[in-house]
Order: structure tokens, then C-alpha cells, then sequence
């Protein structure tokens, strides 16, 4: 579950809702916290429906209060799994300040122009090399290196959007489950529809993050969310047996 993230500008801040969690974390980060978060709380409800229903149904014995301490366990793991995401984010982004931090020491103890450019090659060349030709990575990094070498280093540590980053992440994970966790409370009377009415409606919030995920990304939202709901169930059916 945790993510390793690559240097990415922060969105800008917006008022909606929406626009909250925008500024506190980039679409990636929100769409892979929401299929997590899915995932988990899909591990328990057909865990339960696949291990404990049928022998429940069968006895009689399968109650309200199972379906509600189903529910209180889901929510409790998929928030544990947030908290640990949401302080690796803030971990991650500490990691990343620390990155940039030695790329500007490189090129302020370089010993000439060549060694400091060479610095920069190192860091940026994987990400551009496929859409640049040498000569303009060259003259972009001449740029980058003149104003670097005026400026001067920062301390390193813990800044507060990193823990609103962290807060974001415990956000999302929290509505990204709340629609398939409605049923569990509605019709907990009636167990068995509980349990398939929540399975149905986070296949469904899997495929809408899929089409979004391919939305951004530029490639087939219609395949995207198919892949992505496909995978969830492969997933999922993998991990019950292995004791989730």
C-alpha cells in the first residue's frame, strides 16, 4: 500500500470540496488511496459472505449484530490503513525535500559547470530523455544550473502540509467506503443483502476511480476502469484465502 511518489508540483488551493482535498493531495495519490481503502473493506465483506455466511445461514444464526461488528471492523482497518499511509506521505515528502536538497548541494560543491550539470542529468535525464532531444536538455539544464547556483539551501523537516497531506489521506480513504458502508447500517435486518448490496456499490466506486484514473492518466477510461475492477476482484478472491 505505500507509494512511492515521484517530484510533483502541488495543486493549486481550491474552495469546493472537492478543491479541499485537490490542494492537500495530487489525483494519484487520491485515486490509489481510494482503491485501497476499497480493497480492504471488499476483503472483509466477502471474506465474510464467502467464510461465514453459508454456514450461518444455514444454522440460523447469522444476525444483525454480525453484520454490524463486520461493519465496525472494516471501517476500524481501512482507518489504520490510512493513518499508516498518511504518515509515509508525510515521511516521502520529507524524503523528497531531502532529495532536492542534496541535487543543490551537488551543484553548489561541484568543482566546475560540467560536474554540476552532470548532477542535474542524473536526476532529471529518465524523465525527459524520452520527449527531448540532448541539445535541449542541455540548454534546460544550463538554465536550471544558473538558478540553482543562486540559491541557498534550506533547512530539512517536517512542514505543515505535510500532515494536512496526511489528514487528506484518512479523508479520502473514509469517503471512498462510506457509500458501501451505508447498506451495512440500512439493512443490517437483513444481512445477506447488507453484504451484496455493499459489494455491488464498491465494484461500482471501482470502476467510476478506474474511468477518473483513466481520465487523467490519457488512456481508455472505459478499459481503465474495467482493468482496475477486474484486478480488485482477482485481488480480492487472493487475499480471503490468505487469511486477508
Amino acid at each position: 500500500m505505500l507509494k512511492v511518489r515521484s517530484f510533483r508540483p502541488r495543486p493549486p488551493r481550491q474552495h469546493s470540496p472537492e478543491g479541499v482535498l485537490n490542494s492537500l493531495l495530487d489525483p494519484i495519490d487520491r485515486l490509489a488511496e481510494s482503491v485501497f481503502s476499497i480493497l480492504i473493506l471488499l476483503t472483509f465483506t466477502m471474506a465474510f459472505r464467502v467464510i461465514v455466511q453459508p454456514d450461518a445461514v444455514e444454522a440460523g444464526s447469522l444476525t444483525q449484530g454480525s453484520v454490524n461488528d463486520l461493519a465496525w471492523a472494516a471501517i476500524a482497518a481501512v482507518l489504520a490503513w490510512a493513518f499508516i499511509d498518511g504518515m509515509m506521505y508525510a515521511l516521502f515528502s520529507l524524503f523528497e525535500r531531502g532529495e532536492r536538497h542534496r541535487l543543490l548541494m551537488a551543484i553548489h560543491s561541484a568543482e566546475d559547470e560540467r560536474e554540476g550539470l552532470e548532477a542535474i542529468a542524473e536526476e532529471l535525464d529518465d524523465f525527459l530523455e524520452p520527449m527531448t532531444t540532448p541539445e535541449g536538455r542541455l540548454s534546460l539544464y544550463r538554465g536550471i544550473h544558473g538558478q540553482l547556483m543562486q540559491a541557498q539551501p534550506r533547512p530539512i523537516g517536517f512542514a505543515r502540509y505535510d500532515f494536512t497531506g496526511a489528514l487528506a489521506h484518512v479523508l479520502v480513504a473514509l469517503i471512498s467506503v462510506l457509500p458501501a458502508l451505508i447498506p451495512l447500517v440500512v439493512l443490517s435486518r437483513d444481512p445477506g443483502l447488507a453484504i451484496l448490496v455493499s459489494n455491488l456499490i464498491s465494484f461500482i466506486v471501482l470502476f467510476v476511480v478506474g474511468y477518473r484514473w483513466g481520465m487523467y492518466t490519457g488512456t481508455s477510461p472505459w478499459r481503465t476502469a474495467l482493468l482496475l475492477t477486474g484486478m480488485a476482484v482477482a485481488i480480492v478472491l487472493v487475499a480471503i484465502p490468505l487469511g486477508g
